[in-house]
């Protein structure tokens, strides 16, 4: 028997019923802050990745799922949005003549070869944001606070935004020699990825799974102590748009972004989740050297990212009422050949009208049609004989009063519309 791929996952009834909820929210959320939603290929070249992602990172170097086409193309299944995105900006040449910021989102399948777990998957769906064209600070606050609202209309109440700052290239640069500094003399006591990452990548030490938790990372110099003036005025801006909207944050100078082009503000959101602790849900930040590293012009940008996966899993430990379906509108019951016709045409009808309806596609005679009447949660019953249909009528049964009544074909449509 052929099985399902390890990490993946087959989505159907209850838990498709949730995610067609999601992502109802999250269109409408990205429609009130006037974003317009993109589709990018599944796949990309290579070298998309690996230089928007970079080469050191455990993404590109462990978990890219890589193929060569018939074309002899290197291409890789996209890891996460942000690079598709990027490389459509640049592609369609959307800088030139720019009046307004390119404000963007999608929901799509992201493909790494992690270590399965709970919340965690080889396919995952990832949601996420970008918006490009603007430095200020308001598109910072424009970005976190359409995340944080996102969570909290989703229902997730212990949202926290934790919030960082890497300043600029200037800043940035004065806190890397200092990191460095610092790290070196306990070298040795790390694990052998961070080792290596010391000289190249000093930043991503920070977020070590391995080491993270160690007093050495935890006692290591903090980005905020190294901001020139305008960085930290800016840092502050952002904290004073964040009180203004009411915004639920924490600074957390032990967050960071590794990749070079990540400048300013980095934040990640976290929710307390019972049964699952403190979680990660999402994350992201600005990134005004991206662009340009891709071989565009040097554009500012912006971006979010959410764990989509781990939010709904979060929100169904929560006892978040996804607002589903529960049941059908109508079942139509029949048990001749004539009848089955009737029921075809009355299924039409009703289904163009707004009705959810079903009937029975198995022969299975009243006893059985009731059965599945009962299984499906139809509110009415409508039950067709020949008898009814010579006065062009069936009879309508509410399935929880058990009242019955015989109603005319040409008014069925009117009547349930009544009873709805």
């Amino acid at each position: 028997m052929i099985t399902k791929q390890k990490g993946t996952m087959d989505i159907y009834g209850e838990e498709s019923q949730k995610r067609m909820y999601v992502n109802d929210i999250l269109r409408s959320i990205c429609e009130k802050y006037n974003y317009s939603y993109i589709e990018t290929p599944v796949f990309e070249a290579s070298e998309l990745f690996h230089r928007a992602v970079g080469d050191a990172t455990d993404i590109v170097s462990k978990e890219t799922y890589d193929f060569v086409d018939r074309g002899n193309r290197n291409l890789t299944l996209r890891p996460e949005g942000t690079a598709g995105v990027c490389r459509w900006y640049i592609e369609n040449k959307l800088y030139g003549n720019q009046t307004e910021p390119v404000k963007a989102y999608y929901i799509g399948k992201m493909y790494r070869y992690d270590r399965p777990q709970l919340g965690r998957y080889r396919e995952l769906t990832q949601f996420g944001i970008e918006l490009i064209g603007s430095d200020d600070v308001l598109a910072d606050l424009d970005v976190i606070s359409l995340a944080y609202n996102t969570y909290t209309i989703l229902g997730l109440k212990d949202v926290t935004i934790n919030i960082n700052t890497l300043g600029d290239k200037e800043s940035r640069n004065n806190y890397r020699k200092a990191l460095i500094e610092y790290l070196i003399p306990y070298k040795e006591e790390l694990c052998e990825d961070c080792k290596e990452r010391i000289e190249k990548n000093p930043l991503r030490v920070l977020d070590c799974k391995i080491d993270g938790e160690k007093d050495i990372l935890l006692n290591a110099p903090k980005t905020t102590n190294y901001l020139n003036e305008t960085s930290l005025n800016r840092y502050n801006k952002l904290k004073e748009y964040l009180e203004l909207l009411d915004i639920n944050y924490k600074e957390n100078p032990r967050l960071v972004r590794g990749l070079d082009y990540y400048d300013h503000t980095v934040f990640e959101i976290t929710a307390d989740v019972p049964e699952m602790g403190n979680l990660a849900l999402g994350g992201g930040g600005r990134y005004n050297g991206l662009i340009e590293l891709l071989d565009g012009p040097s554009v500012p940008a912006v971006g979010f990212a959410m764990g989509y996966d781990r939010t709904v899993m979060a929100m169904t430990y929560t006892g978040v009422n996804f607002d589903t379906k529960d049941g059908i509108d109508i079942y139509i019951m029949y048990v001749s050949d004539t009848e089955k016709e009737t029921a075809a045409l009355l299924a039409q009808d009703l289904r163009l009208n707004d009705f959810i309806t079903e009937t029975d596609y198995l022969n299975k005679g009243l006893k059985g049609e009731f059965k599945s009447a009962d299984r499906l949660k139809a509110k009415y019953l409508i039950i067709i004989n020949d008898q009814d249909l010579e006065n062009n009528e069936v009879n309508v049964k509410d399935n929880l009063t058990k009242e019955e009544e015989k109603v005319n074909i040409n008014n069925l449509v009117e009547y349930l519309d009544s009873h709805r």
